[in-house]
């Protein structure tokens, strides 16, 4: 196995998207833990795993069938392709992807096991939107339904679900949380497509950017961010105040990133954008860690 191919592997996986994956399982323990006072390592280790796995396989998938479909062009703006560059093949990439599909699987087994038929509703879905976000009848991307898919699957699903997983319980915590984290991750599937928009509109690929246009696109990455800070204050209807503090960040760099949106041309500096986005994601969650931790 040579370094070149160990690089694409990498590039493929698009490592800088995981904290999408790791920010609702870690919160949802976090959480679980704030509620029941209880962790279970054990089934968290197979939650993360599991979660991570989905996320590259839908990365490496999203990588080949972009590049079958026309979608990765010489005009992109965003990171390298492998499979539109060439580095790896699409079938190579495909085999991949289908491997990590595997691992989700091994460790939903293990979740299974522990919490029965539940697990059975949040894994199946997920398992097959991880091709079904860009491939199939249906491509949820290409529907201008990236937004929503991420916002139910890795905020309300993953989040309520690890909640779940560590308690047996559905609360309505869990479900306010997942809001929030769904929202902030959503934010980086709009800021990559509405920088991706003109390239997006030339090769079929529908997000809601090409569908309606710079400023409604702006304004979708505003609501974003200003509905998941604000739903904070619902954490004082939940007795949890000390959660409210977790919207800071995202009020602080989210006026960043709205700013740029909204005066800023769709282009390379869009990169920065998204960067922030991923700090705004991770830094929420690490206010919310210490906030439900605080003696």
């Amino acid at each position: 196995m040579s370094a070149t191919f160990l690089r694409s592997c990498v590039l493929a996986a698009r490592p800088k998207t995981l904290p999408a994956a790791i920010v609702p399982v870690w919160l949802g323990c976090v959480l679980a833990w704030k509620l029941s006072g209880e962790f279970d390592g054990w089934l968290a280790l197979h939650t993360l795993l599991g979660a991570v796995a989905i996320q590259i396989a839908t990365n490496f998938f999203n990588d080949a069938i972009d590049s079958r479909k026309g979608a990765d062009t010489g005009r992109r703006l965003g990171p390298q392709r492998v499979t539109a560059s060439g580095m790896l093949s699409a079938g190579t990439v495909m085999f991949i992807a289908v491997c990590f599909l595997w691992v989700a699987l091994g460790c939903g087994i293990v979740l299974f096991n522990a919490r029965g038929w539940p697990i059975m509703w949040i894994g199946i879905p997920s398992l097959f939107l991880a091709y079904g976000y860009t491939g199939g009848p249906f491509p949820l991307a290409y529907r201008g339904m990236g937004e929503l898919f991420v916002i139910l699957f890795f905020g309300l699903v993953a989040v309520a679900g690890t909640v779940f997983i560590q308690t047996g319980a559905w609360p309505p915590a869990a479900w306010l949380l997942g809001l929030q984290v769904g929202l902030l991750s959503a934010v980086l599937i709009s800021i990559n497509n509405f920088r991706d928009r003109e390239e997006d509109a030339t090769t079929g690929k529908r997000t809601l950017a090409v569908r309606l246009g710079p400023k409604p696109a702006a304004a979708i990455i505003w609501l974003e961010i200003k509905i998941a800070a604000f739903a904070g204050l619902a954490w004082l209807a939940l007795g949890q105040p000390m959660l409210v503090f977790a919207s800071v960040p995202v009020m602080l760099i989210g006026l960043r990133i709205c700013w740029g949106v909204l005066t800023l041309p769709p282009g390379p500096a869009y990169n920065r954008l998204l960067a922030l986005g991923g700090l705004q994601l991770v830094l929420f969650a690490g206010v919310f860690h210490m906030a439900a931790t605080a003696r």
